[in-house]
């Protein structure tokens, strides 16, 4: 099993920044994936960017070039930097994590609220 508990969340005016965390504990060595998606009010959950056991980052479209996630292994820690945020970055925030088992985990979610 893994358990990912977020933190970082919060209320920023647009053009603001805001780091999110995400500590993972359990079973670490069977992770291979490690992703940050969204969930914006009336919206479906959408993926945001991922980081793989290489640290090969892919990111959607919608936040490329705003933010950035990376890891700490010796903390076991993910992060989803964000930067330019706008109204429409206003969501719930989830880091997921994959493993060799194919199994996905999801954390409780941390909320964003971006004002304009």
């Amino acid at each position: 099993q893994v358990q990912l508990v977020e933190s970082g969340g919060g209320l920023v005016q647009a053009g603001g920044s805001l780091r999110l965390s995400c500590k993972v504990s359990g079973s670490i060595d069977r992770i291979t994936d490690m992703a940050w998606g969204r969930q914006p009010p009336v919206y479906e959950r959408s993926f945001i960017a991922n980081i793989d056991q290489h640290g090969a980052t892919h990111y959607a479209d919608s936040v490329k070039g705003r933010f950035t996630i990376s890891r700490d292994s010796a903390k076991n820690t993910i992060y989803l930097q964000m930067d330019s945020l706008k109204p429409e970055d206003t969501a719930v925030y989830y880091c997921n994590v994959r493993t060799d088992l194919l199994e996905i985990h999801y954390g409780q979610g941390t909320q964003v609220t971006v004002s304009s």
